[in-house]
Protein backbone atom coordinates (compact mmCIF):
# COMPACT_ATOMS: atom_id res chain seq x y z
CA UNK A 1 0.00 0.00 0.00
CA UNK A 2 1.32 3.56 -1.25
CA UNK A 3 1.97 6.19 1.79
CA UNK A 4 -0.29 8.62 2.17
CA UNK A 5 0.81 12.16 1.67
CA UNK A 6 -1.45 15.44 2.01
CA UNK A 7 -0.21 18.61 0.68
CA UNK A 8 -1.15 21.63 3.37
CA UNK A 9 -0.63 25.53 2.94
CA UNK A 10 -0.75 25.52 -1.13
CA UNK A 11 -3.94 27.74 -2.49
CA UNK A 12 -3.55 27.36 -5.86
CA UNK A 13 -3.80 23.93 -7.97
CA UNK A 14 -2.49 24.38 -11.00
CA UNK A 15 -0.30 26.73 -9.56
CA UNK A 16 0.12 30.27 -10.12
CA UNK A 17 4.23 30.30 -9.28
CA UNK A 18 6.01 30.69 -6.15
CA UNK A 19 5.21 28.07 -3.43
CA UNK A 20 2.37 26.37 -5.57
CA UNK A 21 4.76 25.78 -8.76
CA UNK A 22 7.49 24.20 -5.98
CA UNK A 23 4.63 21.92 -4.44
CA UNK A 24 3.11 21.02 -7.79
CA UNK A 25 6.31 20.07 -9.47
CA UNK A 26 6.98 17.58 -6.09
CA UNK A 27 3.99 16.05 -6.49
CA UNK A 28 4.76 15.28 -10.39
CA UNK A 29 7.73 13.53 -9.77
CA UNK A 30 6.34 11.48 -6.73
CA UNK A 31 2.71 11.01 -8.04
CA UNK A 32 3.35 7.28 -8.62
CA UNK A 33 5.57 6.84 -5.91
CA UNK A 34 2.64 8.22 -3.34
CA UNK A 35 -0.81 8.11 -2.69
CA UNK A 36 -1.38 12.19 -2.87
CA UNK A 37 -4.08 14.61 -1.87
CA UNK A 38 -3.86 18.54 -1.80
CA UNK A 39 -5.76 21.53 -0.24
CA UNK A 40 -6.79 24.01 -2.84
CA UNK A 41 -9.24 26.85 -3.67
CA UNK A 42 -12.04 25.95 -5.96
CA UNK A 43 -11.06 25.21 -9.64
CA UNK A 44 -12.54 23.79 -12.27
CA UNK A 45 -9.37 22.99 -13.71
CA UNK A 46 -7.53 21.16 -10.34
CA UNK A 47 -9.86 17.73 -10.68
CA UNK A 48 -7.76 15.69 -12.77
CA UNK A 49 -4.96 18.14 -13.64
CA UNK A 50 -2.32 15.45 -12.47
CA UNK A 51 -2.95 11.67 -12.76
CA UNK A 52 -3.54 9.75 -9.30
CA UNK A 53 -3.55 13.50 -7.11
CA UNK A 54 -6.79 13.96 -5.50
CA UNK A 55 -8.13 17.36 -4.83
CA UNK A 56 -9.73 18.77 -1.38
CA UNK A 57 -10.49 22.28 -3.08
CA UNK A 58 -12.46 24.82 -0.35
CA UNK A 59 -13.90 28.27 -1.59
CA UNK A 60 -11.40 31.14 -1.46
CA UNK A 61 -12.81 33.43 1.20
CA UNK A 62 -12.44 37.38 1.12
CA UNK A 63 -10.44 39.82 3.22
CA UNK A 64 -7.13 38.13 2.13
CA UNK A 65 -5.14 37.67 4.94
CA UNK A 66 -8.01 37.00 7.20
CA UNK A 67 -9.70 34.68 4.40
CA UNK A 68 -5.88 32.67 4.12
CA UNK A 69 -6.35 32.14 7.85
CA UNK A 70 -9.69 30.36 7.89
CA UNK A 71 -8.87 28.90 4.79
CA UNK A 72 -5.87 26.85 6.48
CA UNK A 73 -8.43 26.64 9.85
CA UNK A 74 -11.08 24.59 7.83
CA UNK A 75 -7.69 22.80 5.77
CA UNK A 76 -7.24 21.75 9.36
CA UNK A 77 -10.38 20.46 10.73
CA UNK A 78 -10.77 18.43 7.05
CA UNK A 79 -7.52 16.82 8.19
CA UNK A 80 -8.13 16.23 12.00
CA UNK A 81 -11.75 15.28 11.17
CA UNK A 82 -11.33 12.96 7.66
CA UNK A 83 -7.69 11.89 7.31
CA UNK A 84 -6.13 8.92 8.61
CA UNK A 85 -3.42 9.63 10.84
CA UNK A 86 -1.09 7.49 8.81
CA UNK A 87 -1.06 10.05 6.18
CA UNK A 88 2.22 12.38 6.00
CA UNK A 89 1.80 15.90 6.01
CA UNK A 90 3.51 18.32 4.08
CA UNK A 91 2.84 22.16 5.27
CA UNK A 92 4.41 24.53 2.84
CA UNK A 93 4.77 28.30 3.89
CA UNK A 94 5.77 29.29 7.24
CA UNK A 95 2.55 31.30 7.90
CA UNK A 96 0.70 27.88 8.32
CA UNK A 97 2.43 26.73 11.07
CA UNK A 98 0.02 28.16 13.51
CA UNK A 99 -2.00 24.83 12.86
CA UNK A 100 1.30 22.19 12.83
CA UNK A 101 0.88 21.77 16.42
CA UNK A 102 -2.04 20.83 16.64
CA UNK A 103 -2.16 18.47 13.10
CA UNK A 104 0.92 17.16 15.04
CA UNK A 105 -1.14 15.73 17.57
CA UNK A 106 -2.55 13.05 14.95
CA UNK A 107 0.07 13.38 12.22
CA UNK A 108 3.74 13.17 11.80
CA UNK A 109 4.24 16.39 9.67
CA UNK A 110 7.40 18.08 6.83
CA UNK A 111 7.00 21.97 7.32
CA UNK A 112 8.64 23.71 4.70
CA UNK A 113 9.71 27.98 4.71
CA UNK A 114 9.96 29.50 1.85
CA UNK A 115 10.90 33.30 2.97
CA UNK A 116 10.98 35.34 5.98
CA UNK A 117 8.03 36.89 5.15
CA UNK A 118 8.10 39.71 7.71
CA UNK A 119 11.16 41.36 5.23
CA UNK A 120 8.60 42.14 2.30
CA UNK A 121 7.22 46.03 2.76
CA UNK A 122 3.72 44.82 1.96
CA UNK A 123 3.28 43.97 5.31
CA UNK A 124 2.46 46.84 8.21
CA UNK A 125 3.73 46.36 11.68
CA UNK A 126 0.77 43.37 12.83
CA UNK A 127 1.46 41.74 9.34
CA UNK A 128 5.41 41.36 10.62
CA UNK A 129 5.30 40.84 14.02
CA UNK A 130 2.55 38.13 13.01
CA UNK A 131 5.39 36.16 10.96
CA UNK A 132 7.86 36.07 12.95
CA UNK A 133 5.57 34.41 15.65
CA UNK A 134 4.91 31.93 13.40
CA UNK A 135 9.10 31.66 12.92
CA UNK A 136 9.12 30.73 16.52
CA UNK A 137 6.09 28.34 16.23
CA UNK A 138 7.82 27.02 13.18
CA UNK A 139 11.50 26.07 14.83
CA UNK A 140 9.43 24.62 17.92
CA UNK A 141 6.78 22.61 16.11
CA UNK A 142 8.41 19.77 16.48
CA UNK A 143 7.71 19.04 12.45
CA UNK A 144 10.27 17.60 10.20
CA UNK A 145 11.65 20.99 9.10
CA UNK A 146 13.02 22.53 5.64
CA UNK A 147 13.69 25.55 3.61
CA UNK A 148 13.78 26.18 0.11
CA UNK A 149 16.46 28.72 0.26
CA UNK A 150 20.34 28.40 1.69
CA UNK A 151 20.87 32.08 3.29
CA UNK A 152 17.67 31.11 5.12
CA UNK A 153 18.19 27.83 6.71
CA UNK A 154 21.76 29.05 8.01
CA UNK A 155 19.56 31.89 9.77
CA UNK A 156 17.69 29.50 11.21
CA UNK A 157 20.34 26.96 12.14
CA UNK A 158 22.46 29.62 13.56
CA UNK A 159 20.31 31.03 15.87
CA UNK A 160 18.12 28.51 16.61
CA UNK A 161 20.52 25.40 16.49
CA UNK A 162 20.85 22.90 13.74
CA UNK A 163 17.30 21.93 13.20
CA UNK A 164 16.41 22.66 9.43
CA UNK A 165 17.56 20.69 6.57
CA UNK A 166 18.17 22.57 3.02
CA UNK A 167 16.22 21.33 0.09
CA UNK A 168 16.29 24.01 -2.76
CA UNK A 169 13.97 24.36 -5.31
CA UNK A 170 14.47 23.14 -8.88
CA UNK A 171 13.50 23.10 -12.41
CA UNK A 172 12.47 21.19 -15.13
CA UNK A 173 15.09 21.62 -18.16
CA UNK A 174 12.13 20.30 -20.71
CA UNK A 175 9.74 22.75 -19.80
CA UNK A 176 7.43 23.58 -22.89
CA UNK A 177 7.17 26.95 -24.35
CA UNK A 178 4.03 28.77 -26.08
CA UNK A 179 5.76 31.00 -28.34
CA UNK A 180 2.38 31.63 -29.99
CA UNK A 181 0.30 32.94 -27.12
CA UNK A 182 3.36 34.75 -26.28
CA UNK A 183 3.43 36.92 -29.11
CA UNK A 184 -0.81 36.96 -29.12
CA UNK A 185 -0.04 38.96 -25.53
CA UNK A 186 2.79 40.82 -27.31
CA UNK A 187 0.42 41.94 -30.30
CA UNK A 188 -2.55 42.73 -27.62
CA UNK A 189 -0.19 44.57 -25.94
CA UNK A 190 1.42 46.65 -28.96
CA UNK A 191 4.85 45.21 -28.54
CA UNK A 192 6.91 45.10 -31.55
CA UNK A 193 10.48 44.09 -32.22
CA UNK A 194 13.17 43.37 -29.11
CA UNK A 195 12.18 44.31 -25.42
CA UNK A 196 13.11 44.01 -21.59
CA UNK A 197 11.52 41.75 -19.93
CA UNK A 198 10.17 41.55 -15.72
CA UNK A 199 8.09 39.07 -14.45
CA UNK A 200 7.07 38.13 -11.13
CA UNK A 201 3.70 36.58 -9.48
CA UNK A 202 3.28 40.29 -7.52
CA UNK A 203 4.26 43.20 -8.88
CA UNK A 204 5.40 44.78 -5.46
CA UNK A 205 8.15 47.34 -4.23
CA UNK A 206 10.68 44.31 -2.93
CA UNK A 207 10.71 43.00 -6.54
CA UNK A 208 12.89 45.97 -7.24
CA UNK A 209 11.02 47.15 -10.42
CA UNK A 210 11.79 50.56 -9.85
CA UNK A 211 15.23 50.12 -9.62
CA UNK A 212 14.86 48.92 -13.21
CA UNK A 213 12.89 51.90 -14.50
CA UNK A 214 15.63 54.08 -13.31
CA UNK A 215 18.10 51.80 -14.84
CA UNK A 216 16.57 51.54 -18.27
CA UNK A 217 16.16 55.65 -17.68
CA UNK A 218 19.77 56.09 -17.49
CA UNK A 219 20.41 54.67 -20.61
CA UNK A 220 17.97 56.04 -22.60
CA UNK A 221 16.22 52.82 -23.62
CA UNK A 222 14.28 53.21 -26.26
CA UNK A 223 12.29 49.93 -27.16
CA UNK A 224 9.37 48.33 -24.78
CA UNK A 225 9.48 47.38 -21.44
CA UNK A 226 7.38 44.42 -20.63
CA UNK A 227 6.57 43.89 -17.00
CA UNK A 228 4.49 40.75 -16.37
CA UNK A 229 2.85 40.18 -12.85
CA UNK A 230 -0.01 40.81 -10.79
CA UNK A 231 -0.55 44.97 -10.05
CA UNK A 232 -3.13 44.70 -7.17
CA UNK A 233 -1.41 44.09 -4.57
CA UNK A 234 0.55 47.47 -4.59
CA UNK A 235 -1.69 49.86 -6.82
CA UNK A 236 -0.03 52.76 -5.50
CA UNK A 237 3.43 51.96 -6.16
CA UNK A 238 2.43 50.97 -9.36
CA UNK A 239 0.62 54.07 -10.12
CA UNK A 240 3.44 56.24 -9.14
CA UNK A 241 6.15 54.30 -11.83
CA UNK A 242 4.02 54.72 -14.10
CA UNK A 243 4.05 58.47 -13.47
CA UNK A 244 7.46 58.99 -12.85
CA UNK A 245 8.27 57.12 -16.13
CA UNK A 246 6.17 57.93 -18.14
CA UNK A 247 9.12 58.61 -20.80
CA UNK A 248 9.62 54.66 -21.12
CA UNK A 249 7.65 52.46 -23.27
CA UNK A 250 6.33 50.46 -20.41
CA UNK A 251 3.62 47.74 -21.12
CA UNK A 252 2.26 46.58 -17.94
CA UNK A 253 0.65 42.91 -19.23
CA UNK A 254 -0.45 42.09 -15.64
CA UNK A 255 -0.01 38.00 -14.40
CA UNK A 256 0.67 35.49 -17.52
CA UNK A 257 -1.69 32.33 -16.59
CA UNK A 258 0.45 29.22 -17.74
CA UNK A 259 3.78 28.85 -17.55
CA UNK A 260 4.12 27.85 -21.27
CA UNK A 261 3.40 31.36 -22.41
CA UNK A 262 5.29 33.00 -19.24
CA UNK A 263 8.27 30.76 -21.00
CA UNK A 264 7.31 32.24 -24.62
CA UNK A 265 7.82 35.73 -23.32
CA UNK A 266 11.32 34.95 -22.03
CA UNK A 267 12.44 32.97 -25.00
CA UNK A 268 11.48 36.26 -26.75
CA UNK A 269 13.29 39.18 -25.01
CA UNK A 270 16.36 40.49 -25.47
CA UNK A 271 17.26 40.35 -21.93
CA UNK A 272 15.53 39.60 -18.61
CA UNK A 273 16.44 41.77 -15.49
CA UNK A 274 15.75 40.37 -12.10
CA UNK A 275 15.66 43.05 -9.64
CA UNK A 276 14.00 41.89 -6.79
CA UNK A 277 15.53 42.83 -3.21
CA UNK A 278 14.24 39.72 -1.25
CA UNK A 279 13.55 36.15 -2.15
CA UNK A 280 13.56 33.10 -0.83
CA UNK A 281 15.14 30.90 -3.78
CA UNK A 282 13.45 31.64 -7.01
CA UNK A 283 12.30 29.62 -9.48
CA UNK A 284 11.95 32.23 -12.09
CA UNK A 285 15.70 33.00 -12.36
CA UNK A 286 15.72 28.99 -12.39
CA UNK A 287 13.39 28.90 -15.08
CA UNK A 288 14.55 31.82 -17.21
CA UNK A 289 17.97 29.94 -17.01
CA UNK A 290 16.55 27.05 -18.05
CA UNK A 291 16.03 29.26 -21.70
CA UNK A 292 19.41 30.21 -21.97
CA UNK A 293 18.24 33.73 -22.14
CA UNK A 294 20.80 36.78 -20.84
CA UNK A 295 20.31 37.94 -17.28
CA UNK A 296 21.08 40.66 -15.33
CA UNK A 297 20.27 40.11 -11.57
CA UNK A 298 20.12 41.57 -8.14
CA UNK A 299 23.81 39.95 -5.97
CA UNK A 300 21.21 39.29 -3.26
CA UNK A 301 22.49 36.37 -1.12
CA UNK A 302 19.57 34.12 -2.28
CA UNK A 303 20.59 34.38 -5.66
CA UNK A 304 24.59 34.28 -5.50
CA UNK A 305 24.33 31.33 -3.48
CA UNK A 306 22.80 29.31 -6.40
CA UNK A 307 24.80 31.66 -8.93
CA UNK A 308 28.50 32.98 -9.64
CA UNK A 309 29.48 35.53 -11.68
CA UNK A 310 30.44 32.51 -14.40
CA UNK A 311 26.69 31.82 -14.30
CA UNK A 312 25.17 35.28 -14.62
CA UNK A 313 25.62 38.98 -14.44
CA UNK A 314 25.08 40.68 -11.39
CA UNK A 315 25.06 44.42 -10.33
CA UNK A 316 24.48 45.57 -6.67
CA UNK A 317 20.70 45.43 -4.87
CA UNK A 318 19.04 48.82 -5.32
CA UNK A 319 21.56 50.13 -6.72
CA UNK A 320 20.04 51.96 -10.68
CA UNK A 321 23.50 53.32 -11.74
CA UNK A 322 24.55 49.69 -11.24
CA UNK A 323 22.09 48.05 -12.91
CA UNK A 324 22.63 50.78 -15.61
CA UNK A 325 25.85 49.63 -16.19
CA UNK A 326 25.76 46.14 -16.08
CA UNK A 327 22.40 46.54 -18.53
CA UNK A 328 25.35 48.13 -21.30
CA UNK A 329 27.61 45.67 -20.54
CA UNK A 330 25.05 42.97 -21.73
CA UNK A 331 24.07 44.93 -24.80
CA UNK A 332 27.62 45.78 -25.65
CA UNK A 333 29.12 42.05 -24.77
CA UNK A 334 26.48 39.08 -26.19
CA UNK A 335 29.30 37.03 -26.54
CA UNK A 336 30.33 37.17 -22.74
CA UNK A 337 26.40 37.00 -21.98
CA UNK A 338 25.56 33.94 -24.11
CA UNK A 339 28.80 31.79 -22.25
CA UNK A 340 27.31 33.09 -18.55
CA UNK A 341 23.92 31.97 -19.69
CA UNK A 342 24.97 27.93 -21.20
CA UNK A 343 27.50 28.02 -17.80
CA UNK A 344 24.10 28.75 -15.95
CA UNK A 345 22.23 26.13 -17.68
CA UNK A 346 24.47 23.48 -16.97
CA UNK A 347 24.55 24.47 -13.66
CA UNK A 348 21.10 24.01 -12.64
CA UNK A 349 21.21 20.71 -15.42
CA UNK A 350 23.72 19.22 -12.43
CA UNK A 351 22.14 20.35 -9.37
CA UNK A 352 19.00 21.28 -9.50
CA UNK A 353 16.59 18.84 -11.03
CA UNK A 354 13.32 18.47 -9.85
CA UNK A 355 13.56 14.79 -9.97
CA UNK A 356 16.77 15.05 -7.45
CA UNK A 357 15.13 17.23 -5.32
CA UNK A 358 11.84 14.97 -5.16
CA UNK A 359 13.90 12.07 -3.76
CA UNK A 360 15.23 14.65 -0.88
CA UNK A 361 11.99 14.72 -0.05
CA UNK A 362 11.03 11.09 -0.53
CA UNK A 363 13.68 9.96 1.83
CA UNK A 364 12.29 11.88 4.68
CA UNK A 365 9.02 10.70 3.80
CA UNK A 366 10.52 7.23 3.84
CA UNK A 367 11.93 7.95 7.49
CA UNK A 368 8.92 9.41 8.66
CA UNK A 369 6.95 6.27 7.83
Amino acid sequence: MKTKIFFFGVKYFPSKGGTSRVVENIIRKLSEQYDISIFCYKNKAAKGYIKNVKTVEIKEFPFKEVGVLFYNFLCTLYLLLKVPKTTIIHAHKVDCALFVPILRLKFKVVLTSHEAAYHRDKWNFVGKLYFKLMEFIFINSGAYLTSISKPLTEYYNGKYGDRVQFIPNGIDINESIDSESAKNILNINAVTGDYVLFAARRVMSTKGLHTMLEALSLVNYKNPIVVAGDLSHATSYVNGLKKKHSDLNVKYIGYVDGLEKLMGLIQLSELFIFPSEIEGMSIMLMEVSASKKFIVSSDIPENTSVFSDEEMLFFENKNSNDLADKIQFAFEHPDEMKDKAENSYKLIQKKYSWTRIAEQYSKIYYSLN
